[in-house]
């Protein structure tokens, strides 16, 4: 492994040490659990709606997290610089970093915001030839992306309540925005209790109502439970704001060209046809919904290699990477053995159309055979944003993603004919290939003395 003294067991934590990650991981994974049930309640009453009114709000979704993308990257500065300041023991400085984030996502989204959607009709006449779906799309995508400042800034809270271990208030403030968003799908989607009957577009005026509320929560509980850490008492100097932009801005070009990739997938799948624009809507929706229980595993990481490294301790930094993604691993092997037997029941519940389903069926298991892998790699890459490491991290979702999965996926499934399912096989290369590269640069230490 990172050295010889470093043996095979030592990849599994102890019962401290999985006490450590599960205290800070869990919150967030209850609050990824709620994302889970969203993701899916939005999805089974978009659905209902027909094909056209699923591809529209996958189109709109991917293409709004490509939006949004460059201000969620902000978060890993404020996570990486508080994580670190609790480390060296600078308690009463930990929420500068939050402080900075904050206006950071001020200052960059509301210009995007009114570029974003002006820009709209251009981006969804080139993604799709189907003029249905662009009429629903249209206004469901620039009502998402009026959100754009509410999510930079509960994004950066995120970061911040996870680098201070007190996930507890994320996942409470999650709970409550998405109780009211699935409230508010109810009433605007179907018009129920006197409200109009908005269909798709109301899809997305709720999703931008809850995620405002949200932001309101946050500051409600940061200014009860952070203002003696420096809540909005301290506003970083331009030069500290300036290095907090540059430590984020390789996380924020990750999520942008991430997100990107999300959308290019979108559009070659779309050269194929609509009913597979339609599934590749549900395999991406199981795919980031597996990936977020994990997700709060790897933001454990982040915040522990933080610490770590704060407290000037290279070798226990490492092991903490090494423990979270062993962890993860085994909930994919769990989770690929439940998923695949049920994978047609699953979709079942989501895709009305048999030809759809049976065009995602084989699709969807090759997938599950590939979880483990990927979320053991998203954890060794989040360990990386924890150590400061941000470029390394950017420059391998990058080179994986652009370099080798769009281009062959484009060749493999309307080039070549292959369809759907050469596009996955294509997929779970990459999946694969990623997780073992973020796994050597873990391995090789050089992250090791990064200063922040």
């Amino acid at each position: 492994m990172t050295t010889a003294s470093f043996s095979f067991l030592k990849l599994f934590p102890n019962r401290d040490r999985r006490g450590m990650i599960w205290g800070i991981a869990l919150p967030i994974m209850g609050g990824m659990m709620s994302q889970n049930v969203l993701n899916l309640v939005d999805i089974g009453m978009v659905g209902r709606l027909g094909d056209s009114a699923l591809a529209a709000t996958g189109i709109g979704g991917f293409t709004n997290y490509l939006a949004i993308s460059f201000i969620i990257g902000l978060s890993a500065g404020v996570q990486a610089l508080a994580a670190r300041r609790v480390g060296e023991g600078r308690d009463s400085e930990t929420a500068i970093p939050l402080n900075g984030g904050l206006l950071l996502a001020l200052m960059i989204g509301l210009p995007l915001c009114v570029i974003l959607i002006l820009a709209t009709p251009w981006a969804f006449n080139f993604l799709t030839p189907d003029a249905e779906v662009r009429e629903l799309g249209i206004p469901y995508l620039q009502v998402r992306i009026a959100s754009m400042i509410a999510v930079g800034m509960n994004f950066s809270f995120r970061g911040y309540w996870s680098a201070i271990h007190m996930t507890g208030v994320y996942l409470q403030t999650l709970l409550i925005m998405h109780a009211i968003n699935i409230f508010l799908n109810w009433v605007l989607i179907f018009g129920n209790l006197g409200a109009p009957e908005l269909g798709v577009y109301g899809a997305g005026l709720a999703t931008t109502i809850s995620l405002y509320i949200g932001t309101s929560l946050y500051f409600f509980f940061a200014i009860r439970r952070a203002s003696n850490k420096g809540f909005l008492h301290g506003i970083p100097s331009r030069d500290t704001l300036w290095k907090q932009f540059k430590l984020s801005l390789p996380s924020s070009l990750q999520q942008l060209f991430f997100s990107a990739g999300l959308v290019t997938l979108v559009w070659i799948v779309g050269r194929i046809g609509t009913a597979e624009v339609a599934a590749i809507n549900i395999l991406m929706t199981f795919h980031i919904t597996a990936l977020l229980p994990a997700f709060g595993v790897a933001l454990a990481a982040t915040t522990l290699v933080g610490n770590a490294l704060g407290r000037k301790d290279v070798e226990d930094a490492a092991a903490w990477g090494w423990n979270c993604a062993a962890l993860t691993f085994i909930y994919g092997l769990v989770l690929s053995l439940l998923l695949i037997p049920l994978a047609q029941p699953i979709l079942a519940l989501f895709l009305t159309n048999p030809e759809t389903r049976k065009l995602a069926h084989v699709p969807m298991v090759l997938w599950a055979l590939m979880i483990s892998f990927d979320t053991a790699g998203m954890v060794l890459m989040n360990a990386l944003i924890g150590a400061g490491d941000t470029r390394r991290s950017m420059w391998i979702s990058l080179i994986w993603q652009w370099a080798f999965f769009l281009p062959l996926a484009f060749l493999a499934g309307p080039t070549l004919g292959f369809g759907l399912l050469g596009v996955w096989v294509i997929n779970g290369f990459y999946r694969v290939g990623q997780a073992i590269n973020c796994g050597t640069q873990w391995a090789g230490r050089k992250w090791a003395h990064i200063a922040i």
